[in-house]
């Protein structure tokens, strides 16, 4: 199976399209992953520079908080999901739903999901995170259990915060995730934060060997599924995600180059 490495656009946002792209290229990266802003200029020549360079292409949809009913939250989730389909990327990673919803309000969000990908023909497949329907590792096995279809993206770093722990006690339903995760978000966290400040620093090897033990299981459960390319995005964010100095907003280390170490490590690890 193929491995192909993402570069998100997040912490590069206001960056013009063709500039980020060579940039990607220059890096080594086989795709992107990007929230697309709200700029028709910007999507064209996105997509251009994309398919020039022969890259994969990962759309994600993320909704800002707002006040609103469920029904009105699933119109706007409607509507950015098409938009993203539209641009034919390899499949939208998608922040889906909220978690003080209910379970049936968000069976209802992912039940349109799974509508949506029907209609469009393209896959949507729904980041592990905070604040979203998939939120704790619990939660998300009984809608794993209603949907025999949900796909995941696995950003595993979230629900270590959440539970305050590395799911020690929660196997079965990390095991049940990682059948149906079909893309990695390679960040680290720990038990009080979904980003430690440096990989690769002695004080967190730990915590590192837990998050690369999962992505092996989620590889090569994928392989045995059939896949014939997998797609890790190394998402290690910028501030508030990276810490700063107090006072001087200045980060205590580097978004861009801890990104590529940590895909040229996992090049070589997994």
């Amino acid at each position: 199976m193929e491995i192909k490495f993402l570069c998100p656009y997040w912490g590069m946002e206001g960056t013009p399209a063709q500039e980020f792209i060579e940039k990607v290229v220059k890096a080594g990266y086989e795709g992107v992953e990007v929230n697309s802003p709200d700029d028709v200029h910007f999507e064209k020549e996105l997509l251009h520079a994309i398919q020039e360079n022969h890259l994969a292409f990962v759309a994600q949809q993320w909704l800002a908080p707002k006040s609103e009913t469920v029904t009105d939250y699933m119109s706007r989730m409607e509507t950015l999901l098409l938009r993203r389909a539209a641009m034919l990327p390899d499949f939208i990673n998608s922040h889906t739903g909220k978690d003080f919803f209910s379970f049936d309000d968000n069976c209802r969000i992912v039940e349109k999901c799974l509508e949506i990908e029907q209609r469009t023909g393209v896959t949507i497949r729904h980041e592990t995170h905070r604040g979203r329907f998939n939120y704790s590792a619990a939660t998300t096995a009984g809608f794993l259990k209603q949907f025999p279809n949900l796909q995941l993206s696995a950003d595993f770093s979230h629900w270590v915060t959440v539970s305050e722990s590395f799911l020690e006690d929660q196997q079965e339903s990390v095991e049940q995730a990682i059948q149906r995760s079909g893309y990695i978000h390679a960040r680290v966290g720990n038990t009080q934060t979904p980003q430690v400040n440096h990989p690769f620093a002695p004080e967190h090897e730990a915590c590192l060997n837990a998050f690369v033990h999962w992505w092996k299981q989620i590889i090569r459960s994928a392989e045995a599924q059939g896949e014939q390319v997998f797609y890790i995005c190394p998402e290690f964010g910028p501030w508030p995600y990276l810490a700063t100095v107090p006072f001087t907003h200045v980060p205590i280390a580097n978004q861009w180059d801890t990104n590529i170490s940590m895909m040229n490590y996992l090049r070589t690890t997994l």
